[in-house]
């Protein structure tokens, strides 16, 4: 008997996703600076609250995430009925494309856009749109000019990854008020924290009713490796989205550890405040070697060589010095290396380990 069982459209033109490499064969102590964490790991309250939780781990988890909402609600000032929590931000991505794009519709995102909103376009079934970006920045007009009828969501991340910029609030403006009327924004904010006073477009999902915000705890908390996200949007769409999501789909621990960590402000002004430092730093010790970068509004730097060749000969000279950073080629940035900022003295080791890399090779 011969049996085709096929998965359906779309899953196969899937990459799968490449994640930060965290260790170099035959170097020990290496120094991760590949994946954009927390350099001073999570606040303390976090972590008593998750081994707290651990002893009710024989019980299911609350399944509306009230206490977690509520907190989240209170520091930001969002109407906690609004938000949605997941498995980091790119479970209510894929939420996002799963509830609202499917077969004949089209999903837009931006050339150097995070790989997840391509990859949950085709989980879903829908098409992908890449639209070109201009000099590394967000191009509203080029997304705009995408769009067609068949649109369903259009995904942008501000501030954005890999590169690090971001656009204003009239751009942002402009995008939402020129959409189509079916199409619905989404506003990635996975680094909005690392930006002063910045809402993260909070106030454009207060606004009107075709944008949704998307935050993570995974960057400025230090919570990466337990994986949780959240989303804010119209209440109607919210509605909609926990429709879909599971019902347990965050443990006791998870939820547990959010909450600490988002009642900790003082935390997130330290690292705020220390990440701008030591970026600004770094961005100056590398400008003088000759390897310049856009003005980055994140906790990383995206460097930029003459050419691919001497962007990945570099990546290799730090990985034998035990240094690990992030080639960016797959999106659509082979001359560039990703460097996350880490502590001061990774930063100054990287910095001075490029150094060393340029004056031997030009």
């Amino acid at each position: 008997m011969s049996v085709q069982i096929e998965p359906k459209s779309g899953i196969l033109d899937i990459s799968l996703y490449q994640g930060g490499a965290s260790k170099v064969a035959g170097v020990e102590n290496s120094v991760k600076l590949s994946s954009n964490e927390n350099p001073f790991g999570s606040p303390e309250g976090a972590k008593e609250a998750f081994l707290r939780a651990a002893y009710n781990m024989h019980r299911y988890p609350n399944t509306d995430h009230a206490s977690l909402r509520g907190a989240i609600g209170d520091i930001y000032n969002l109407d906690a009925e609004r938000i949605i929590c997941g498995v980091g931000s790119d479970e209510i991505i894929t939420f996002l494309c799963q509830s609202y794009a499917g077969a004949g519709d089209e999903v837009v995102y931006t050339e150097h856009g995070f790989s997840m909103y391509k990859i949950s376009a085709l989980a879903a079934g829908a098409t992908p749109v890449c639209v070109p970006e201009r000099e590394r920045v967000v191009d509203v007009d080029a997304i705009l000019a995408a769009c067609t009828d068949k649109t369903k969501l259009v995904f942008i991340a501000n501030p954005a990854n890999p590169t690090g910029t971001m656009i204003g609030t009239s751009e942002v403006a402009r995008l939402a008020e020129g959409l189509p009327p079916q199409t619905l924004l989404v506003l990635d904010g996975a680094y909005a924290e690392y930006v002063d006073g910045f809402d993260g477009g909070a106030a454009f999902v207060e606004a009107r009713d075709n944008v949704v915000m998307t935050r993570t705890f995974s960057k400025i908390y230090g919570l990466g490796g337990i994986r949780i996200g959240w989303g804010y949007g119209p209440k109607a769409i919210i509605d909609v989205l926990n429709r879909v999501r599971g019902p347990f789909n965050l443990s006791e621990p998870q939820l547990a550890a959010a909450e600490a960590a988002v009642r900790d402000t003082a935390w997130v002004e330290k690292c705020r405040a220390d990440n701008a430092r030591l970026r600004a730093w770094m961005a100056e010790a590398l400008m003088e070697h000759g390897v310049p970068s856009d003005t980055s509004c994140t906790n990383f730097i995206l460097a930029r060589f003459r050419s691919q060749d001497e962007a990945e000969a570099c990546d290799e000279f730090l990985k034998t010095n035990g240094l690990i950073v992030r080639r960016v080629a797959g999106y659509g940035l082979p001359n560039c290396l990703r460097i996350t900022v880490g502590d001061e003295s990774s930063c100054r080791r990287v910095a001075h380990t490029i150094g060393q890399f340029l004056e031997k090779t030009r």
